[in-house]
């Protein structure tokens, strides 16, 4: 296996919304990477685009996002209908066959383009679930239900992870929402879908974030301190929700442990999970203890960037380890109900 790792991350600022088109929300983000990177345009061997057409509202829109990369003289490029986590998953499959070296991953999303909580439902199983139109915080809050009831999860928890998450993310310049909370604030607050309140659901916006991954050598020059790939599994549950644990996430735990979290401590962990009580159950899938600061950034409680905020945290992972203020991160990106899809990474320093 060739070494891979991430050498440079760029985000745009996370809007409520927005009425730039696709390009026009691209083409900073794309600049700004390769600027970070230090190369141009004709150094990147593949590009891979995260995006969703239904949400854009257009058919085939990926392909007018090419123009936001340069596709003259040809380039080789490719797209997945999922967040750019999984185009970077796909980035690495790539570099992994020995016919490129570098490549440029990016993933965008326009949440505000419809009613985010009513598009998600269409994700459902179309025969027996879909038509009944649950939303998405209501298929969140029958899970949540389930875990309270079963004592996996309690309020005051759930409300711990929402204070914890929103102070971290007064520091990130690409959050939508931040502040400092009270616990006491947070379980007074009114529900939204019972047992969840406004600050136990995410912050969905609209966003881009894009990264690049280089090989070996290739890596070491262009970066001073790369974030080695180390580890990365993507595992899938059932699309029917009867057939699934409310109260666990098999799927993450499966993960983990072929990326090989449990071979040594994390010592930043940026984790998709869109909810707080799916934040405490993916600590517990992934086997994470106290010694891990998780999502010091905010995570996708205070930006949901639909097929944007998975690779937000491989990026955020990443910058720990190239700034010097983490030896050992994880990354995780989730898909589908009750993060039905998880994928995880690990990526070390030298």
């Amino acid at each position: 296996m060739r070494d891979v790792a991430i050498i440079a991350s760029a985000q745009a600022i996370n809007a409520a919304t927005t009425t730039a088109t696709p390009v026009e929300m691209l083409i900073p983000v794309v600049n700004q990477v390769l600027e970070n990177a230090g190369i141009a345009r004709a150094d990147i061997g593949f590009w891979c685009h995260g995006s969703c057409d239904y949400m854009t509202g257009q058919p085939f829109s990926f392909v007018s996002a090419v123009d936001a990369l340069g596709a003259w003289p040809p380039i080789i490029e490719s797209h997945v209908e999922a967040d750019g986590a999984f185009a970077l998953y796909e980035a690495w499959i790539k570099i992994q066959t020995g016919e490129v070296d570098t490549a440029l991953v990016f993933g965008n999303g326009r949440s505000s383009s419809g009613d985010i909580n009513r598009i998600l439902t269409l994700q459902l199983d179309p025969y027996v679930v879909g038509p009944l139109w649950p939303d998405d915080r209501s298929i969140a809050a029958l899970q949540a239900r389930a875990c309270l009831e079963s004592g996996v999860v309690t309020e005051r928890a759930m409300a711990e992870v929402a204070m914890r998450n929103h102070h971290n993310a007064i520091s990130n310049p690409y959050a939508l929402r931040r502040g400092d909370h009270t616990i006491d604030e947070l379980m007074a607050a009114a529900r939204v879908a019972d047992p969840l309140r406004e600050l136990d659901c995410p912050a969905h916006a609209d966003g881009v974030t894009a990264v690049i991954i280089a090989a070996g050598d290739r890596a070491r020059s262009l970066a001073k301190r790369p974030a080695w790939i180390r580890g990365i599994d993507h595992r899938i549950e059932s699309q029917n929700l009867g057939n699934r644990s409310m109260t666990t996430l098999p799927s993450a735990a499966a993960a983990a442990h072929k990326a090989g979290v449990g071979s040594d401590k994390i010592d930043v962990a940026e984790l998709h999970a869109p909810y707080t009580h799916q934040e405490l159950l993916l600590t517990s899938a992934l086997g994470l203890g106290e010694s891990t600061s998780i999502n010091p950034s905010g995570g996708a409680l205070c930006a949901n960037p639909m097929m944007s905020a998975g690779l937000a945290r491989f990026a955020e992972a990443a910058a720990r380890i190239m700034n010097g203020s983490a030896d050992r991160t994880l990354g995780h990106a989730s898909s589908g109900p009750w993060m039905q899809q998880n994928l995880v990474c690990v990526l070390e320093g030298e």
